[in-house]
């Protein structure tokens, strides 16, 4: 009967798999093969050969890394090449107690050359350059590389709170992306991995280093035993037999350990830059010709000295004495080559106009006259710099959307002390600030004068003077407030950002919104935008709240909303206003937290009754009717704040929308609800009244 997989198409499973796949297991089979199977003294060869050829790699690599995540599986190479060393060890103590006593060349070529020619068949002076060649890699080099890691992984993991903090706050100030931050972390954490294995990984070398010298004892004492009991040589024969074999096989062990060794202590004491360790060590040691001629100096003393060998410092004297004065020839060289690049070129031919003369205008600019410049200077600590990134920060959290960076740059036009603030090249403020002196703001209630420049508070309005740091204290005293230049600047622009946050929230912003919200709620944002809205008429919903100082951060609630009313509505105020009932208690919440009364004002009965009215007739308030209700809402709105409460009038849901509109083009800061919008737990208490007598 056939069988129904010769119907079947055969595949070759060895070729779906990549050899960088494959080289891992095959490196750790062959080193358990080593440790098991006896092997021939060629290949033994050819193993002694790759392990050194291995070990100049490793080094090469480390040498021309520029930062330690360039190798970062070094640590993994490291445990490689320790365990290829003890097997090798293995394999050729096999080979060297079972066929020492044939000859020199029993345990492969490489072992005898390295017994022979290195050491000059001498064992004693083996013996010797073996110990040192274990004293070197265990004292200095693999002690001194593992101290490295360890206290490297320690600062790593201790900075490592400190560098998130400062990707997160160049993420807020919008100076990186999402991926940027992404990547950043990435290395972070990397770096950390990196480090702590180094810190486990340089144990493995110190190990190595040990177990050469158990071994080299043992295979000594082993030999000498085998070569005297079982095949009856004496004890003179037999040292010299396979004492040279041992000495051969352990320094031909250690040599590729020392090897990597160096290029650990390399890797984890590099400082990382744009170069390599060799451009490093170049660049900064011979970069200065005093240093040399200095050494020339006091190398040519020492060869005048009788007994000394005059030749040979003699010749490092012409050496280092030539070099300083080519050094000296190449500086002076390269400064006239900068001066004459510093003269002035003659004066080209006028280039044709292209694209790259066109300059967009920045979203928000901050214009600094000159003697602000240090506020906004980093390289002079300026706090202004650090303030602008909070104030951005902030409005995000209680707004709901990152506005755009601030462009800094001075403008001699103004005067010195001036700044001025522009939204898409338009100013929208302007003040004066002065660095060094203090503005004291007098909130209503000071009990005493102060002499200094008199000016207004440039965020509110409030009468203020500019003072010095003297009167700082009397100040308080008196009961003003008292703050900074930068302080003063920072709270203009968070208040120019509050109230132009409709006119800084763009298609862009609003689509980061929804894809923001989208990582949890795809399909309310998918139900909402582009089916039941197109993202204009959203971005027309969300600057609408925006204007009248409502927080657009419960963005699902607002589509939710949306996804109920839009099938049956298109206009964007009238939508509008069914998300302002949905926010209801968010904005009750806003201008009355903790308080279970509201104390608010109100239209005088026969007041709202004419206002609806007109709006039910004509759709628009007659001239003299509107002025007349705007100076008496002036006047209520000052009695009500007057008693401390918040500019809250509350009016019938359907003269909110038109109320808002007609009293905020002189009164800005007075907020206009519906009655529908406040929450039932609440009571509602008409303090003040418009148009009442």
């Amino acid at each position: 009967m056939k069988a129904w997989s010769q119907y079947l198409p055969r595949r070759n499973w060895m070729a779906d798999v990549p050899m960088k796949v494959l080289a891992g297991p095959l490196l750790i089979l062959m080193i358990l093969a080593m440790m098991i199977l006896p092997l021939p003294p060629f290949v033994l060869d050819l193993l002694f050969t790759f392990n050194i050829a291995l070990a100049v790699m490793v080094l090469l690599v480390s040498m021309f890394t520029q930062k330690p995540l360039d190798f970062a599986a070094f640590p993994a190479v490291l445990l490689f090449t320790t365990l290829l060393r003890l097997s090798l060890n293995v394999a050729s103590t096999r080979v060297v107690l079972m066929e020492g006593h044939q000859g020199g060349d029993a345990a492969g070529k490489v072992i005898e050359a390295f017994g022979q020619f290195l050491v000059g068949g001498n064992f004693a002076v083996g013996l010797v350059v073996f110990a040192i060649l274990v004293i070197i890699n265990f004292m200095v080099i693999t002690k001194g590389a593992g101290r490295i890691a360890e206290v490297g992984a320690r600062f790593m993991l201790d900075a490592m709170p400190g560098k998130q903090m400062a990707i997160d706050a160049d993420l807020n100030a919008g100076l990186i992306g999402e991926d940027d931050a992404r990547q950043r972390r990435t290395e972070i954490s990397q770096e950390a991995d990196f480090y702590g294995s180094m810190d486990g990984a340089s144990k493995f070398v110190r190990g190595d280093a040990m177990a050469g010298l158990v071994i080299m004892v043992v295979n000594i004492i082993g030999g000498l035993m085998i070569g005297m009991l079982q095949h009856d040589m004496d004890f003179a024969s037999a040292g010299r037999t396979y004492v040279l074999l041992t000495i051969g096989d352990g320094l031909v062990a250690q040599i590729p350990a020392l090897v990597i060794s160096t290029a650990a202590g390399v890797t984890v004491s590099r400082v990382t830059t744009d170069q390599d360790v060799g451009q490093q060590m170049i660049g900064q040691l011979f970069v200065n010709p005093q240093v040399m001629v200095l050494a020339a100096v006091v190398l040519g003393l020492l060869g005048l000295v009788p007994g000394m060998p005059n030749l040979v410092f003699l010749i490092f004297t012409a050496l280092l004495g030539g070099l300083a004065w080519w050094m000296m020839r190449e500086k002076e060289r390269r400064l006239v080559e900068e001066q004459s690049q510093e003269a002035p070129p003659p004066t080209p031919e006028a280039p044709e106009a292209s694209w790259d003369d066109v300059q967009l205008v920045d979203t928000l600019g901050l214009e600094v006259g000159h003697r602000l410049i240090p506020l906004v200077d980093a390289q002079q600590q300026g706090e202004l710099l650090g303030r602008i990134k909070s104030v951005r920060k902030k409005f995000a959290q209680e707004v709901g959307f990152l506005p755009p960076v601030v462009h800094i740059r001075d403008n001699l036009e103004l005067s010195p002390n001036a700044y001025r603030l522009t939204l898409k090249d338009a100013e929208i403020g302007r003040a004066e600030a002065y660095p060094g002196r203090w503005l004291a703001i007098d909130p209503g209630q000071v009990s005493g004068g102060l002499e200094g420049t008199s000016t207004k508070d440039p965020a509110f309005g409030l009468p203020a003077v500019w003072i010095d740091t003297e009167q700082r204290e009397h100040a308080q005293v008196y009961g003003y407030t008292v703050v900074d230049a930068s302080t003063v600047v920072a709270t203009h622009l968070n208040h120019l950002l509050h109230r132009h946050a409709a006119e800084m929230l763009g298609r862009q912003e609003v689509q980061k919104l929804l894809d923001k919200l989208g990582e949890d709620q795809k399909g309310l944002v998918e139900e909402v935008v582009p089916k039941a809205i197109s993202l204009t008429v959203l971005q027309r919903i969300l600057q609408n709240l925006l204007d009248e100082d409502v927080s657009i951060r419960d963005l699902r609630t607002i589509l939710d909303t949306l996804a109920e009313h839009a099938p049956q509505q298109q206009d964007a105020g009238e939508l509008t206003a069914a998300v302002r009932l949905a926010l209801g208690r968010a904005i009750t919440q806003q201008w009355f937290a903790g308080h279970e009364t509201l104390n608010v004002i109100g239209l005088d009965g026969q007041l709202e009754q004419v206002l609806t009215q007109a709006m039910n007739g004509s759709g628009a308030l007659e001239p003299g009717l509107a002025e007349t209700l705007m100076e008496q809402a002036e006047q209520a709105l000052a009695r009500h704040e007057a008693s401390g409460e918040p500019p809250v009038l509350v009016v019938q849901h359907g003269l909110r929308a038109v109320l808002a509109r007609f009293l905020r083009r002189r009164l800005r800061h007075l907020v206009v609800m519906s009655q529908a919008e406040i929450p039932d737990d609440r009571t509602l208490r008409v303090a003040t009244l418009v148009g009442g007598q």
